[in-house]
């Protein structure tokens, strides 16, 4: 259903706002550039500290600027289970393609506690799924068993899997089948993941180098894994240097480097450190120039 190089696009800011202009510019050059989904408002999108209304606005800008072209795939998780119905309602009512539903951090739920926090959203509205399972942020992680029960569920499609653990795949499929869309949201371990049963990733580097990624990704699903190989070494620096300081700092000052929006991100978080600076330039002159 979803495959490929899929960004997990930023929220690009203006004055403390939500720049709409750049968002649907950014939309355009993904597109043009060969990418295979967007996912607005996931992490890197700053959803925590989005307003509702904002989150709403992204959302449904994002599906506008589409138009069908590429699927896009909204970012509708919480930690409130009643907060994530209401997400998905609204995702699924403006015509996005699926929802991507992080599991709930803070709470610290058990297992049952997170299949039926699952259970609850997918029963809520007729629109496909995913499992986004991170648990260095969300500090629980969904065991393959659990995600095993929910892919019983018609509508649980897939899986964002941030574990770099690359057994995961392979017991994920053995807990859920083969049409179960397992999706990496770990760049630097992405291709590795399509080795295991993976068919792409839902990508933060793809917000910098979109063509190469879209490449890279295109290039083993298309039976070439030593031209993917070389694809995904030339982007290892930009893999690493978009996570020296809290993401998605690193990415928005090297999208402002390269003219596609500001790097303002909102508190907690800070704009990248001179140090920060200097690693994501090198990155920058070594891969997208």
């Amino acid at each position: 259903m979803f495959r490929g190089s899929i960004v997990a696009l930023v929220t690009p800011f203006r004055n403390g706002d939500v720049d709409d202009r750049a968002l649907g510019d950014l939309v355009e050059w993904h597109i043009a550039e060969g990418t295979h989904g967007i996912v607005p408002v996931g992490t890197t999108g700053e959803s925590p500290t989005l307003t509702h209304r904002e989150h709403e606005g992204v959302v449904e800008r994002v599906v506008e600027a589409t138009a069908g072209r590429v699927p896009v795939i909204a970012g509708a998780g919480s930690n409130s289970t009643h907060e994530a119905v209401a997400f998905v309602r609204f995702a699924a009512k403006v015509g996005a393609d699926a929802g991507l539903v992080v599991t709930p951090y803070y709470n610290k739920p058990t297992q049952e506690g997170l299949f039926q926090h699952f259970k609850t959203v997918h029963d809520a509205a007729d629109l496909p799924l995913l499992v986004y399972n991170i648990p260095g942020r969300s500090v629980v992680d969904m065991a393959p068993a659990t995600m095993g029960r929910l892919a019983e569920l018609p509508n649980i499609v897939g899986v964002k899997d941030a574990t770099a653990d690359l057994a995961r795949p392979l017991l994920q499929a053995r807990a859920c089948g083969d049409g179960f869309c397992q999706l990496s949201g770990e760049d630097g371990t992405a291709l590795a993941f399509n080795a295991q049963g993976g068919v792409g990733c839902i990508s933060v580097t793809a917000n910098v180098a979109p063509r190469r990624c879209a490449h890279m990704q295109a290039a083993w699903l298309d039976g070439e894994p030593h031209r993917a190989l070389a694809l995904q070494r030339e982007l290892m620096p930009l893999h690493t240097a978009l996570f020296c300081e809290s993401s998605p700092a690193p990415t928005k000052y090297a999208l402002s480097r390269l003219g596609r929006c500001t790097d303002e991100v909102r508190l907690p978080l800070v704009p990248l450190s001179a140090n920060g600076r200097e690693r994501v330039d090198a990155a920058l002159a070594e891969v997208v120039a």
